[in-house]
Order: structure tokens, then C-alpha cells, then sequence
């Protein structure tokens, strides 16, 4: 067979398609020994591979044949439709085929890289492990003792008789890591050098006079598990932190085991040791507190509580920081004086109209500006009695007094209280008589009747000011104004501005919408929007600042009034106010003074038998509990106080609850347990607590005028009172004769001596002047028919109920008693 025969391809001949086979036989004529020859016939298999009109290049047989993209062969214009489409098919089949393939050598290409990036990491893991030095672990107490490994001996060369033949494929490998830099399996210079290779039977029995290594692992397991045993110590025997515990004079069980970070529970069982039986919400005494700390270990410190209020106050200022400030001026006197309507004249509006029945019911601070440009703070207090307490703080905030009293009317109670309080707070007083327009105004009575109280104006030869004024017709207002000013030169007023504010709380109340506002008086500094204020017990982040006419303003300065907002609750009328540097610092003196505040609400204990006739006392004592709620504090701690002293040793108002702000569900529900009428002053139930007051038939009273609520309170009190029982004598019987009636006992004739006496009266048996029983009258017989009474004079038969011992000369007295009402 030729050769030309053997590359015949797949080819399209005399328009129809033939496929050549893949297998050639030929024969050829094999030589054998001694001449002799055989035919053989011979089979040749080919690969059949589809290539294009060029002349086909022979294989390598060392390498594998890369698939050649098919070309496309140039289509024939004879072909017909058929054989088109099973070209292309074949075609297709082509393609496919190649990129089968590309896809495969591809994908052994990427596992091929990534299994030598893995082994070339491993290799440079084991380099580190090998040239690093073992780790050490650092841990505290107890020491651990570090393991050094021990070095290996000099290796020994080897026999010749036991080095085996290197193949030439060993040699290759040989020389291929002679190219790769060398290691030395000991890791750094001057340590130990360390086994490298596989682990025989005979190194491991130590034969040969090698000594055995640690090797790596077991060394980490080794510390690992010394470790372990370390961390397992330190778990059942802690280590015991030592605390400086500080310790006030009295703290709660709680507390101090916050304090020392114990529990609770402990603490409550150091205790029982102690026989101290306590609760975590009940104090103990330092004493008692020292002798915990030393049993759990700690150190004490003892300190006084009140040393968080150290430094709350600021140091005093420098003579040269002071400037002049506005004087700060209180108006006092008796009701309906014209107190309010003098301050309304000075500051041209109309503040008594608001006022519930024409009288003052809180503080009122505001600032007026005379014609002058000179500026005034003047506080309004009320004149009520009841207010008492307000119009002392008025007089311990303030510079000057100016004591309104009336021409028409003179001296009256609470004018001689507001000079005993103004004589208290050591200020100047300036009178100021008012209503001179009025009929049977005498200013020179006025003036006369203070000599009384040691108040001499300078008309009578004093040095207290007087100025003659009308607050409705404003005569004389600028007068007083120059008195004020004049007074104040006096006084040389002044503050310093540039430092954190000072004063003290004018009134507290609680407002739908903005929470609790606090009228201010700052005395010294200047308070700014934002800063951290504590009022007494409460505190908070300034978020506004209004003055007396309700504009916002960004700071207030001394002598200046003004409203704050953003308080967490309301204080009290009269608590001191301060602005301090930080939250902490405002909690920490808030805490303290709450708990104050609790302490002191607390009854003291008492010795024992004053205790048992307490409880006796309380026992008879009728309550009448009541829920106060109010517009501002001041008038509640006022209506709280006038209350009180309606309270007898009989009947007495137990106010439950008395705050600021309006009625709400929580005041129902506390006055439905204890039976009590809730009292609003000028306040109203909320629609939800209104409701909840008609389903569960709880009283609501509402009061603008504090008149009104007291006498309400006095006639339930008085209600309350048992009544009197008075005895009405009604005459006497002198027994003559005794007479024994059967079984209904004895009857005593007698004879009427004065008075009258009736069926059914109460009587008395006297001898010899002493009552020897007291009963009722069971028989009053004229003759033999009952009478209903028998008058002086008169003869009758009288029997007594129940008891028979009557004797000829006794004396049978007749009384009623009737149950009279009692009121305070």
C-alpha cells in the first residue's frame, strides 16, 4: 500500500459523500532464517482528525497533541442543501469538541496552581515552625517553670557499606533542593539542633546512643495543660480584691454591698451572725456597718453625709468682681391692703384680676423700670395668715420691706406679722399708707399705731420712710419709687455676674405641656440656657428661660426673677438653688437630700409607755384623710399647714397626698383605698381621672379661694365631733313612806320638793347626799292611774327600775340629757 493511499481525508467526490475506513490492510513479506520468507498480512489503524486543506504535520510523540481549531472549509457551489446541513452539523461538532477541551486544560491549569500555592504555604509554615523558637506562655502567679528541650548528640556519618546507589531520578531531586536556599532544622544560632526526617524504630528505643528529643506538639500540649491547671486554681480560689469602702453615718444593706461588690444576701447573713435582723432596704449605723466591711475583708472609710453638700455653694467673691445690682423688694401687709394693686400701678398691668376672689394665691416675682431707668425686683406675697410661711421666705430673699397698710383701716394681724418677720430677716422696712383718697382715711393714725410696734417713721421722728400713695388713683407711685432707690444707695447692693448662679425657689408648680416650672431668684451669678441647675432635692438641664412677661430670654443675671424650665420635678418654695458643673455631681447632692427628706417624714420611736398611750390616744382620735392637689407647692404646703391647725385631740385631717399639678388616675386610686375626698385649688381632674372618680365614687371638691376650703374642712371636722351631752335638772322627791307591791318589787311614796318630775326621766337616789344609783323611772302613779309628771308640792309613788333598795329620808332626783352638737 502507498503512502498517498494511507492520507487519503474525508472528501466530497462526484457529488455524493463516501467516507474512507480508518482501517488500511496490506502485507508484507517477512525474512526468516535460512532463506526462508513468509507474507503476513498487516492491519494499520488511524485516528481520524478533522484539519483543514493544509498539508498535514507529522506528531510528536512526546507530546499530546493540543486541539486545533477547526477552520472553515470553503463551501462548494455543487453542494446540495443536504450535505450542506451535515457539514455544518460536523462543523458544530467540531467547535464543541474544541472547546470542551480548552475548558478542561483550563481547569487542570488552576487546580495545578493552586495545589503548588498550597504546598509552597505548608513548606513556609513548616521553615517558620522549624526555625521559630517554642512559644512561651506568660502567666501570672503561680511561676511556671519553663522546659528547655534537650540537644540532640553530633549526627554520626555514615558507613559506606550503608549508603545505598543514588538513581538518576534521586539525582535530579538531589540537585533541584541544592538550589533552594539551605535550613538548619536547630532554628536560631546557639540553640540546640533539632531531628529532621522520619522517626525510626531505633531512634525512638534510643539505640545507637542517641538520645530521644521533645518534640514541638508535645511541648505546646505541656503548656496547655499547665494552663489549664492555673485558670482551674484561679476559679476555686479567687483572688480577693480589696475595696476602700466609704461609709456615711447611716446606709442601707443594699448600699453597702453595692459598695464592697458583694451580694446582698451575704451582707443580710453577716448581719444574722451578728443578731442584727435587717432587710436590704433598712439602714444600719456606721458602728454596724464598720464591723461588715472588716468581715469581708475590706477597708473603711468613714465619712459624714453631709460632706456632698461641701463645695455646692461657691467661695466668696472678691471685693473687686462686685458690681451694683437691682435691690430685691417684698411687699407685705394685710388682706385686701392694696398690696396687689400698688405693684400693678408700678408696673402698669392688671395682675389682681387674675386672682381668684381678688386675693393673692402664690409668690409673684417680677421687675419693674422706674421713669429713672433705676430697676426693682419685687416679690408679691400673699396676706392670707394661712401664707404665713410664704411671706417668711418673701422676707429671707429680700432687701427691702415695704409694708402696705391701709389709712382707712390701720394696723391689723398680718401687718404685725409681716414687721415681726421683716425684724427677723434684719431688713429696712418702708411703709407705704395706701387708700389716702378714700373716706376715713387718717395716715396719721396709721403713723401712731406703729409706734406700737416700735416703728417710727421719720414724720414722728424715726428713721423708718413713710410715703402717703393710691394705687387707684397712682398718686405719690413715683415717691415711692425714689424711697426705694434711696434706701437701696443705702444698702450699697451688690453681686458679681461672672461666676455659676446662686438664689434661692420663689414658688414651684407643675404645668400641662412643660412639666415643672420653678420661679427663680438669682442672688448672685448668672444663669444660662443649658446649664445644670439643683433646686433642692430636684435637678435638671435649663431648657428655657422666660421672664416675668413670659418672653424667652437666653441668661439672667443677679436680682432678676424668672422662670425655669426643665426640671425633673417641682422643689419647694424657699430651697436654694445653684448651678453645678456636672450630672454627677447634681445626682449626688440630690440623692442625699432626698434621703434627707425621707428621714425626716419618718416618726421617731418613742420609749415604750409613751408609745402604748399614743396608740390608746390615736386609738379615740377620728380622721378625716383628704388628697390635696394644688397650682403651685407654696399653696399647697400653706393649705397642708392651715389644716393642721383645725386638728384636735379628737378629730383631726390626715392629708394623704399634697402636691402641685392637676388631678390625675394615681390620686383616685390612692382616695378610693382610703375613703377621702380629693380637694383641688385651682386645679381640675383630668377626663380620665374624672371618669375613674364617678366609677368608683370618689369625691372631687374644687376651690379657688382658701377661705372656702377651710371652712368646708372645719365643718366636716366638726361633723365628725361626738356630741355634748347635757344634763337638764328637772326636780326633787323626798320618800316618805316605802310599800312592798308583790313581785314588781317596792315603790317609795314621796313627795315632789321642788321642779317637776316626768315618766321616763333618768333619776338619781341620794342618801345622805350621795348617789347610790342612777337609773330610770319605771312607775309615776298619782293615786292608783299613771301620770306623765307630777309637780311641787304634789304627792306621788315612784318605783324604780330594776333595784329596790329605797329607804324612808332618800331623795330621788330627776334630770334629762340631751345631745347638744359640738363644733371647733
Amino acid at each position: 500500500m502507498s503512502e498517498g493511499q494511507d492520507d487519503k481525508k474525508l472528501t466530497l467526490g462526484h457529488g455524493t459523500l463516501q467516507l474512507k475506513k480508518t482501517v488500511d490492510t496490506g502485507q508484507v513479506r517477512q525474512s526468516l532464517s535460512h532463506g526462508r520468507g513468509k507474507q503476513v498480512v498487516v492491519e494499520r489503524k488511524r485516528k481520524r482528525i478533522l484539519t483543514t486543506d493544509s498539508p498535514q504535520q507529522p506528531e510528536k510523540p512526546a507530546e499530546k497533541p493540543a486541539p486545533v481549531k477547526p477552520a472553515p472549509e470553503p463551501v462548494a457551489e455543487h453542494l446540495t442543501s443536504d450535505e450542506k446541513a451535515v457539514r455544518a452539523r460536523a462543523l458544530e461538532e467540531a467547535h464543541k469538541l474544541f472547546h470542551e477541551e480548552e475548558a478542561r486544560r483550563a481547569e487542570e491549569e488552576a487546580r495545578r496552581s493552586e495545589a503548588e500555592k498550597r504546598a509552597a504555604a505548608e513548606r513556609a509554615l513548616r521553615e517558620a515552625e522549624q526555625e521559630a523558637p517554642p512559644p512561651v506562655i506568660e502567666d501570672t502567679p503561680p511561676p511556671v517553670v519553663e522546659l528547655e528541650p534537650q540537644p540532640l548528640p553530633p549526627a554520626k556519618p555514615a558507613k559506606p557499606a550503608e549508603r545505598r546507589a543514588i538513581t538518576e531520578e534521586e539525582g535530579l531531586k538531589g540537585r533541584k533542593r541544592s538550589q533552594a536556599p539551605a535550613r538548619t532544622p536547630g532554628g536560631r544560632k546557639g540553640e540546640p539542633r533539632r531531628r529532621s526526617g522520619k522517626l525510626t524504630v531505633t531512634q525512638a528505643l534510643g539505640a545507637g546512643g542517641e538520645e530521644r528529643q521533645r518534640s514541638l506538639a508535645s511541648y505546646r500540649r505541656a503548656k496547655e495543660k499547665q494552663r489549664a491547671a492555673h485558670q482551674k486554681a484561679l476559679r476555686e480560689t479567687p483572688h480577693k480584691i480589696v475595696r476602700e469602702v466609704v461609709v456615711p453615718e447611716t446606709i442601707t444593706v443594699q448600699e453597702l454591698a453595692n459598695r464592697m461588690a458583694e451580694r446582698a444576701t451575704a451582707v443580710i447573713k453577716a448581719l444574722m451572725k451578728m443578731d442584727v435582723m435587717a432587710t436590704v432596704n433598712q439602714s444600719i449605723d456606721a458602728d454596724t456597718a464598720e464591723l461588715v466591711v472588716a468581715e469581708f475583708g475590706h477597708k473603711l472609710k468613714r465619712i459624714s453625709e453631709a460632706d456632698v453638700e461641701v463645695g455646692f455653694l461657691g467661695p466668696e467673691d472678691n471685693p473687686e468682681d462686685l458690681r451694683p445690682r437691682p435691690p430685691v423688694v417684698t411687699i407685705m401687709g394685710h388682706v385686701d391692703h392694696g398690696k396687689t394693686s400698688l405693684l400693678d400701678a408700678l408696673r402698669e398691668t392688671d395682675v389682681a384680676s387674675g386672682e381668684a376672689g381678688g386675693i393673692t394665691q402664690h409668690i409673684g416675682a417680677y421687675q419693674v423700670t422706674l421713669h429713672s431707668g433705676d430697676k426693682i425686683t419685687f416679690l408679691d406675697t400673699p396676706g392670707h395668715e394661712a401664707f404665713t410661711a410664704m411671706r417668711s421666705r418673701g422676707a429671707r430673699v429680700t432687701d427691702i420691706v415695704v409694708l402696705v397698710v391701709a389709712a382707712n383701716d390701720g394696723i391689723m394681724p398680718q401687718t404685725r406679722e409681716a414687721i415681726d418677720h421683716a425684724r427677723a430677716a434684719k431688713v429696712p422696712i418702708i411703709v407705704a399708707i395706701n387708700k389716702i383718697d378714700k373716706t376715713g382715711a387718717d395716715p396719721d393714725r396709721v403713723r401712731q399705731e406703729l409706734l406700737q410696734h416700735e416703728v417710727i417713721v421719720e414724720k414722728m421722728g424715726g428713721d423708718v420712710l413713710d410715703v402717703e400713695v393710691s394705687a387707684l388713683k397712682k398718686t405719690n407711685l413715683d415717691k415711692l419709687g425714689e424711697a426705694i432707690v434711696m434706701q437701696a444707695e443705702l444698702l450699697e447692693l451688690k453681686a458679681n455676674p461672672d461666676r455659676p448662679a446662686e438664689g434661692a425657689v420663689v414658688e414651684a408648680r407643675l404645668e400641662r405641656g412643660r412639666g415643672a416650672v420653678a420661679t427663680l431668684l438669682v442672688q448672685r451669678g448668672t444663669i444660662q440656657v443649658g446649664d445644670i441647675l439643683v433646686a433642692g432635692a430636684e435637678w435638671g438641664r435649663v431648657r428655657a428661660l422666660l421672664n416675668d412677661r413670659g418672653q424667652q430670654i437666653k441668661q439672667v443675671g443677679p436680682s432678676e426673677p424668672v422662670e425655669v424650665l426643665g426640671l425633673s420635678g417641682t422643689p419647694l418654695a424657699g430651697d436654694s438653688f445653684a448651678v453645678v458643673e456636672d450630672e454627677g455631681r447634681a445626682r449626688e447632692v440630690t440623692e442625699y437630700r432626698q434621703r434627707q427628706l425621707k428621714m425626716s417624714h419618718k416618726p421617731t420611736a418613742r420609749a415604750s409607755l409613751e408609745a402604748m398611750l399614743g396608740k390608746l390616744k390615736e386609738a379615740k382620735t377620728n380622721e378625716l384623710p383628704v388628697v390635696i392637689k394644688t397650682d403651685a407647692g407654696g399653696s399647697s404646703e400653706a393649705i397642708v399647714g392651715a389644716l393642721e391647725k383645725l386638728s384636735t385631740d379628737e378629730v383631726a385631717v390626715r392629708v394623704l397626698h399634697a402636691a402641685a399639678g392637676g388631678i390625675n388616675e394615681s390620686d383616685v386610686t390612692l382616695a378610693k383605698a382610703s375613703q377621702a375626698p380629693i380637694i383641688g385649688f385651682n386645679v381640675r381632674a383630668s377626663a380620665k381621672a374624672r371618669q375613674l372618680a364617678e366609677r368608683e365614687g370618689v369625691e372631687l371638691r374644687y376651690y379657688s379661694v382658701i377661705y372656702d376650703l377651710i371652712d368646708d374642712i372645719k365643718a366636716a371636722l366638726s361633723g365628725m365631733l361626738a356630741p355634748e351631752m347635757r344634763e337638764t335638772m328637772l326636780g326633787n322627791a323626798e320618800v316618805r313612806e316605802v310599800f312592798s307591791i308583790g313581785k314588781a318589787g317596792k315603790a317609795a311614796g314621796c313627795i315632789v320638793t321642788d321642779g317637776v318630775v316626768r315618766r321616763g326621766a333618768r333619776v338619781r337616789l341620794l342618801r345622805d347626799d350621795v348617789v347610790i344609783h342612777e337609773g330610770e323611772l319605771s312607775s309615776l302613779r298619782r293615786f292608783k292611774d299613771e301620770v306623765k309628771e307630777v309637780k311641787a308640792g304634789t304627792e306621788c309613788g315612784i318605783a324604780l327600775e330594776k333595784y329596790n333598795d329605797i329607804k324612808v329620808g332618800d331623795v330621788i332626783e330627776a334630770f334629762e340629757v340631751e345631745e347638744v352638737a359640738r363644733t371647733l
